[in-house]
């Protein structure tokens, strides 16, 4: 089984949480909330709670240990952004984006990921 969560319109740059993200693929799901859970940064926070909830699907859906599955999908995509123009010199606007990010993580047993490949 395959067990995902979903963050959508996060506010925070996609950039900033990709690199956190390739920390965690792979890993056993317990271990990369570990992992997660010692980092400074603002997007581990928004990690944290995906894969937890992410965990927690896994749980009200029968699984027993959902910290013993695997990361199986870790992936962090652009949002819409918001414009905003800043005053420059000699009449000129700057564009300042405000970017949003789309978080997914899905877990899953080892052995159907055996099965699938």
């Amino acid at each position: 089984m395959r067990y995902q969560a979903v963050h959508k319109f996060a506010r925070i740059a996609p950039t900033k949480v990709r690199h956190l993200a390739d920390l965690i693929r792979g890993q056993v799901a317990g271990q990369g909330l570990n992992t997660l859970r010692y980092l400074p940064h603002r997007g581990a926070r928004m990690l944290e709670k995906v894969l937890s909830s992410a965990m927690a699907n896994a749980e009200d859906r029968g699984e027993r240990s959902p910290e013993l599955l695997k990361i199986v999908e870790c992936k962090v995509d652009g949002g819409p952004m918001f414009k905003r123009i800043q005053p420059h010199a000699r009449g000129m606007g700057f564009v300042i984006r405000k970017r949003f990010a789309h978080i997914t993580i899905a877990i899953g047993s080892i052995e159907s990921l055996v099965r699938s490949e």
